[in-house]
């Protein structure tokens, strides 16, 4: 799974993982039979009123405007989700981690019908390969890109590291933690990292300042990394 760094406006650098082109392609598939399904039951409806070929023209024009507007309307009430994204864990965000606006979800749906519509996804999957964070023209246009919310869980997800022989650690007041109170700490740190939380990182950061009772020049995100590292350290030499 490909990462790429952002850089927000607390100073925070995260990795984002960026969803794979197959979860991208089912997520669409899975979009695309809702689509299909909700306009062939809106068609059953109405061939069983009896009404005149206009007015039922009319009346479908607006019953498909639900369908017209599938992935403006999911992506803006469901924080940058779809039925497809839900389900494939993928979520549409900002290069910088923040929340999407309405205008960035509307100009990549507007720009879906030359990524994706007229051009079969051919446009949309050539870009996102030349891409190094996951855009298609619509994400580049918005400003946006689509991240994967998977939690791929690897021995890397336990709080023993191993640690270089000539590692140096920095704070030597991790000592004042414990097994449990650091293995929360990883835990979150390593989720806020996957998913983009920077809050929760700057929120560790201030937490273990005050436990430790020191101060430091170091990035939030450098920090919490190097406590962790230097309480397996500690640990691992005691």
């Amino acid at each position: 799974m490909d990462e790429f760094q952002i850089e927000t406006a607390q100073n925070v650098g995260i990795n984002q993982n960026v969803a794979s082109i197959g979860d991208r392609m089912l997520a669409y598939l899975i979009d695309s039979a809702i689509i299909l399904l909700y306009g062939i039951v809106v068609i059953l409806l109405l061939t069983t009123l009896n009404m005149d070929m206009g007015d039922t023209w009319a009346i479908y024009l607006l019953v498909s405007l639900p369908a017209f507007l599938y992935y403006v309307l999911l992506e803006t009430f469901l924080d940058g989700k779809t039925v497809g994204k839900v389900l494939m864990k993928t979520r549409v965000v900002k290069l910088d981690g923040s929340k999407p606006s309405f205008s960035n979800y509307f100009v990549r749906w507007i720009l879906r019908i030359v990524d994706v519509v007229l051009t079969s996804g051919g446009v949309a999957a050539f870009t996102i390969l030349i891409k190094g964070n996951g855009q298609r023209l619509g994400d580049i246009a918005a400003g946006t890109t689509v991240i994967s919310e998977k939690q791929l869980l690897t021995i890397h997800d336990t709080l023993i590291k191993d640690i270089p022989t000539d590692y140096v650690p920095t704070y030597s007041q991790v000592t004042m933690l414990n097994d449990k109170d650091m293995q929360t700490v990883k835990n979150l740190y390593d989720n806020a990292v996957r998913n983009g939380h920077h809050n929760i990182i700057l929120n560790l950061h201030h937490r273990l300042l005050k436990i430790m009772m020191i101060e430091t020049t170091d990035k939030p995100v450098d920090f919490v990394s190097t406590v962790i590292k230097d309480y397996n350290y500690y640990t691992q030499n005691m």
